[in-house]
This record gives C-alpha cells, structure tokens and sequence, in this order.
C-alpha cells in the first residue's frame, strides 16, 4: 500500500526489484519484509499475459493483450503490422506502440526480471494452423460467436474479431451481403454460410461437437 511504497522510497515500480531480503526487513520489519519478498521473487516468473496488463497502458487490457498472446510469443514481437494481425483497433496499437518506443525500450529494457513472452510457448506460424476466421454477423449453428470460436481454436483455427489480411476464412451465415462479405469475396477469402456443417464435413460430428 501507501504506507509501503513510502518507506521503500520508491518512484517506479520496477525499484521493487533492487531490494533485497535484508533491506526490505529493515525497512518493513521482519514478518512483512520476508513476506515481501516473496511474492517479489515469486512474480519474476510472472508471464507477459500477466505483465503487459500491469502497465497501466491506455487501452491495453488484457482483452488486447490476449489478442496479442494468440499472434506473437514475446514483447520484443509486437509491432504495427503484428498488432493489425491480432486485431487491435488502430488507436490501441497506437497507444501501444508509442509506450514501447517511448517508455519499454528506454526505460524498463533490461531493468525487469521478467522474460517478457507470453504464456504460449509455442506460436505456430500460420501455414502451420488451419487457418483464420472471422465471424461476421449472428450465428445460426452455434449458440454463441464464443461457443464456435471455442471448438475453432480447439480444432487449430485462430479466430479474429476483424476482417484482417491473414483471414483466410469469412463465416456470414446470416445471407446478408454486407461489406465485409464483399471485401472478403474480392480478397479471395473462402465464405462459409454453415460453420457447423462445414466442420463435420471436414473432421466429423464427434470432434465438432468435442
């Protein structure tokens, strides 16, 4: 708390780490310096899923830190066109982007314990997953946009919130000739009006209904 911060004398919090176990003992007292300490040594194996939302960066939470964990594995990943790939809307991958310039790289690079990558340890490449979906529209084959985007990611699919360059496949199953079915047709996006149908054409009743 307060209280806390003011005995440590801290300014920023990545200070937290210069202290060691003697130091936080005899500024807090024994019980809440070794206590302190640690969930200090305990949080530097804390995940970039966990990290990037502490930041406090304007619309950076951990709806688009998810985004970015499903498209890149480290910090050092996110970029511009990594950020458009993982959906985040332009004032967001400003906002971001402007943090990493302006703050990450000149002040917290290599002053931080943590490893700056994201829980996944694996990111496949694309050629290497089914491929990705955009959902655009109500859904008549599943319940819900999260029920189907749930069995996708479970069968190897990535599912985007956007129609983005590296959708390969448009799912409108309300036969609605909107915009984004438009674009996504000029693209040479596959359309598919029944995802429920497609996928038990493709792996089976039983893995679509998982």
């Amino acid at each position: 708390g307060p209280a806390t911060i003011e005995k440590l004398e801290i300014t920023d919090f990545d200070q937290v780490y210069l202290y060691d176990e003697y130091l936080l003992c005899e500024r807090l007292g024994d019980k809440l310096g070794t206590k302190l300490y640690a969930e200090i040594q305990n949080s530097t194996s804390a995940p970039l899923d966990m990290v990037l939302p502490a930041f406090g960066i304007p619309l950076i939470g951990r709806t688009a830190t998810k985004k970015l964990s499903e498209t890149v594995q480290s910090i050092t990943e996110i970029t511009p066109d990594t950020c458009e790939r993982a959906g985040l809307g332009p004032k967001a991958t400003e906002s971001l982007c402007n943090w990493l310039d302006e703050e990450f790289y000149c002040f917290y690079d290599g002053c931080l314990p943590f490893d700056m990558k994201f829980l996944r340890n694996v990111i496949l490449p694309l050629h290497q997953t089914e491929g990705v979906v955009c959902i655009s529209g109500r859904l008549k084959s599943f319940k819900t946009k999260a029920e189907a985007a749930e069995r996708l990611a479970v069968l190897g699919y990535k599912v985007r919130e956007r129609l983005v360059k590296d959708v390969t496949i448009l799912v409108n199953e309300s036969g609605i000739e909107s915009s984004k079915t438009k674009q996504a047709r000029d693209s040479g996006v596959e359309i598919i009006t029944d995802l429920q149908s497609y996928l038990e054409k493709k792996y089976g009743t039983s893995q679509v209904d998982g």
